[in-house]
Parts: structure tokens; C-alpha cells; sequence
């Protein structure tokens, strides 16, 4: 069954933590739908590898009419973090026990939601700190499932662990 995702992201996104799950996601049949504050705004990631045009502005989307949310790293989860819109977009999915997918410095923008207090979760070795201020349960490894809703990865190099698990929840 499709699942229809959506996305948070900006500038200075980590490439690959974006395009590699984004390929997995589309080619298992879902709809990955991106948000940033401007429809139809071209952004790019940190290492100018990938460029995005944004589907939908987060003025105009409603969590209700998403199955999911993806949240690449890089910096770009730090910067949506800064805009309450994007916060309590994300406490939505978490409050309703959605699927959240976030990976490297994407659990930045749910330590902000606090939506992580009692999680087990995993991110960049940057924010293992704020991770625990938090109140997550943090473990250093690939990949952490946590209440078969939330899935965290560390580095590009966990992405084929992440995507793994973030297609296990898609197709349940």
C-alpha cells in the first residue's frame, strides 16, 4: 500500500541523507512529497550533489494528510527548527504516533517538538548531548526503532540500515 511521506527540508541538507532514502521510499511505491517555506523554491544540499524543488509550502500542508515524515540531516534540521511551523508540524506525527524518520542531525527539529522525552533513538555524535537533555534513551549503533513509529540513523553511512526500517514500518 502507498504511503504518502512528506518531507522537511531546506538549503544545506546532508545530499545523500535526502536522496538515497527518498529513492528507496519511491521505488517501493510511495510519495515523497517535499515542504519548505516556499512552494516551487530550489534548494541545495550541503555538498552541492543534489538540488530540490519544493513541492508544497508549510503554509499549505496538513499532518493529517501525510502517512509519515522524513527528516534528512545535514543542516538544514537546525534551520527549520528556528520556525515554529516546522516544530509543530513534526510534534504532530510524533503526538499521533506516525512514522518519523530522521537521520544524522534530523532529530534536532524533534528535541525542539519535545517529542523525544522516554525515546530510544540515535543521531549525529554532535547531539548525543542535546539527544540526552532531551531525555532520550541514546545509543551509539546504525540504526534505533523505537515503538515501531520513530527510526533514527547516525551518519550517511547507516543508510542502508535506515532505509531498511523506515520501509519495514512503511509497508505495515
Amino acid at each position: 500500500m502507498s504511503k504518502k511521506i512528506a518531507t522537511v527540508i531546506t538549503d544545506m541538507f546532508e545530499d545523500s541523507e535526502y536522496s538515497e532514502p527518498t529513492k528507496a521510499f519511491q521505488e517501493a511505491g510511495h510519495t515523497v512529497v517535499t515542504i519548505e517555506k516556499e512552494k516551487g523554491k530550489k534548494i541545495t544540499g550541503k555538498n552541492k550533489e543534489v538540488e530540490v524543488t519544493i513541492d508544497e509550502s508549510i503554509d499549505s500542508v496538513d499532518p493529517s494528510d501525510y502517512d509519515a515524515l522524513f527528516i534528512p540531516g545535514g543542516f538544514s534540521p537546525d534551520q527549520l527548527r528556528a520556525d515554529d511551523r516546522f516544530v509543530q508540524f513534526a510534534k504532530a506525527f510524533m503526538d499521533e504516533r506516525k512514522p518519523v524518520f530522521a537521520i544524522c542531525h534530523g532529530p534536532q527539529l524533534l528535541i525542539t517538538a519535545k517529542s523525544l522525552d522516554g525515546r530510544d533513538a540515535t543521531g549525529y555524535t554532535s547531539i548525543k548531548v542535546d539527544l540526552e537533555n532531551a531525555g532520550v534513551n541514546f545509543h551509539d549503533e546504525e540504526v534505533v526503532v523505537c515503538g515501531e513509529q520513530l527510526v533514527t540513523s547516525r551518519t550517511p553511512k547507516d543508510i542502508p540500515a535506515f532505509n531498511r526500517e523506515a520501509l519495514k514500518l512503511l509497508n505495515k
